[in-house]
């Protein structure tokens, strides 16, 4: 008798567990319907009973079950005095960095690397000269800066154009350098990966520069000094032991 029963209790949460992923699948379902040509990323469960995370590109938004109704802010855990959604945007922006090779990217890494930040610059932007200018103090104090080109004029203008030639040098880093400091740069052209470095800025939802972001997925608003970025990075260290 006991043997049938934990059977019939086995059957029973087996069947709740079907039935269950059956309304979660009708609802995402229905939630892409209501949408309609949106090009969605991915459609997941939230704690919350009937409402659905939702991510848009780099964003993350939370739809109900029928579709209707849409909540655009942060999900919080009082519990925990956490984010969800910083903490799944952290992971999309992760994601998306992390889907370009390191030899795409123009690097300074420090003879002992404590931390890696990558930062999208413009070589014309003045908070990104002033970070470049300097990144010795960065490297002594461990952290590597791996660079990705954001033009914010876009395509096929003067910052593109000075990006493609820093890229094309022989001497990548030197001529970047040069760059930041107003000094002339030879015009060059050559398989480049600028438009895959503005085509991530845009999923990111890029809209300034400097961009930095962390191993774990955070950006810290705009420029950030280096005993700042040091302070910051150690705290997310310090958290996550």
């Amino acid at each position: 008798m006991k043997a049938v029963k934990t059977a019939l209790i086995a059957l029973a949460l087996v069947c709740f567990t079907q039935a269950g992923r059956a309304d979660e699948a009708s609802d995402m379902k229905a939630i892409r319907g209501a949408l309609g040509g949106i090009s969605i990323g991915s459609i997941g469960s939230t704690p919350i009973p009937g409402l659905y995370e939702v991510v848009i590109g780099s964003q993350v938004v939370y739809v109900s079950a029928d579709g209707r109704y849409v909540l655009q802010g942060e999900l919080v855990d009082f519990k925990t005095q956490k984010s969800l959604t910083e903490e799944r945007r952290s992971s999309i922006r992760r994601e998306i960095v992390d889907s370009i090779d390191e030899s795409k990217m123009i690097i300074f890494k420090p003879e002992k690397v404590k931390y890696v930040v990558t930062v999208f610059t413009d070589i014309d932007c003045g908070y990104c000269r002033k970070l470049h200018s300097q990144i010795d103090q960065y490297l002594e104090k461990g952290i590597e800066i791996r660079y990705l080109f954001f033009p914010r004029s876009g395509p096929n203008t003067p910052s593109y154009y000075k990006a493609v030639s820093v890229w094309c040098s022989d001497d990548r880093k030197k001529a970047l350098t040069d760059a930041k400091n107003n000094r002339s740069v030879p015009d060059k052209t050559c398989d480049n990966p600028i438009d895959e470095h503005m085509q991530l800025a845009r999923k990111l939802g890029l809209r300034g520069t400097p961009f930095a972001l962390f191993e774990n997925g955070q950006s810290p608003p705009g420029y950030v000094a280096p005993d700042a970025m040091l302070q910051m990075l150690e705290q997310i260290k310090a958290g996550n032991q």
